[in-house]
């Protein structure tokens, strides 16, 4: 696997290019089963917004699909200690702190990055649960299920089923558009970090905690979405009353059609579009160019 403290070439490109902008950066960091390239339209729209966008790998990290797919012990040693070092070496290497994006498991991380380090402003979309955060759904226990039925999980990267993907990502959409998904994104996961935010109550030392009072965090928007499988709006809501108490800025808000795969099927611009307006309310940056209207 990757050092967790060195960065790829694409990385450092793309860190390179952020600095030399000037321009505000924003780290946007993927979950579970998808890589970097996830966040594709995500970084043009951002970078038409006025912002440097810079998409995280996690260590060991394949380029492509495809790649991934076909050597998935190249990331399969990865927990959440490993990714956050990794993430804490973006921040380090860029001029400015960057705003923070995640997504499920990348959700949860940038919400750990921004209590550590501070950040101008965080997005957290259905983000996974952290240790407090206590409702546990049926939906969320049968997404996981793939992974979390076989101990020995912890040390595989595990890839789900098209049925699977379904069930867990895509019940939002239709059948060709989830078929279209698994084929352009999904690939496996290490075992390991699922293991972690899903016994965290359980485990007193466990790495997925979000301290609640980090005086430096800055503001921070959760993102629920409220047909979601994987991690259903309730535990978004649990983490919202969490991280309320914090001295920060902390808003929820709540997208009633959109289901796990919300940053990557059809309805992926209204979660953008949700996520760009709060940062431009926390930070007071002005877009460089106005965004199309989407509908709500």
């Amino acid at each position: 696997m990757t050092d967790a403290n060195t960065l790829s070439r694409r990385e450092q490109t793309e860190v390179d290019a952020a600095n030399a902008s000037g321009r505000q950066p924003v780290l946007f960091v993927h979950g579970l089963w998808l890589l970097a390239g996830s966040w594709q339209r995500w970084a043009e729209m951002f970078e038409a917004a006025g912002y440097a966008p810079i998409a995280a790998d996690w260590p060991g990290d394949p380029a492509t699909p495809e790649a991934a797919r076909a050597n998935p012990e190249a990331f399969a040693g990865n927990s959440i200690g490993t990714i956050l070092s990794h993430l804490e070496t973006f921040v380090g290497a860029l001029d400015r702190k960057p705003i923070l994006i995640g997504h499920s498991m990348g959700g949860l991380l940038v919400q750990m990055l921004a209590a550590k380090v501070g950040a101008p402003a965080t997005v957290a979309i259905s983000p996974a649960p952290f240790r407090g955060v206590l409702p546990l759904p049926p939906s969320a226990l049968r997404s996981a299920f793939p992974v979390l039925s076989n101990p020995l999980n912890a040390r595989r990267a595990k890839q789900l089923t098209p049925s699977q993907f379904r069930y867990g990502f895509a019940n939002t959409v239709s059948e060709a558009e989830a078929t279209r998904l698994y084929a352009e994104h999904h690939v496996p996961a290490p075992g390991r970090p699922l293991f972690q935010a899903g016994l965290a109550n359980l485990n007193p030392w466990t790495e997925a905690r979000v301290p609640r009072g980090a005086e430096n965090r800055g503001p921070l928007l959760i993102i629920a979405a409220e047909k979601d499988h994987t991690v259903p709006a309730a535990v978004s809501r649990a983490a919202y009353r969490i991280q309320k108490r914090n001295a920060s800025t902390t808003e929820l808000v709540s997208l009633p059609d959109a289901g796990h795969s919300l940053v990557i099927d059809n309805g992926w611009e209204k979660a953008a579009q949700t996520t760009l307006h709060f940062i431009e309310a926390q930070t007071g940056h002005m877009r460089a160019t106005p965004l199309r209207a989407v509908a709500s």
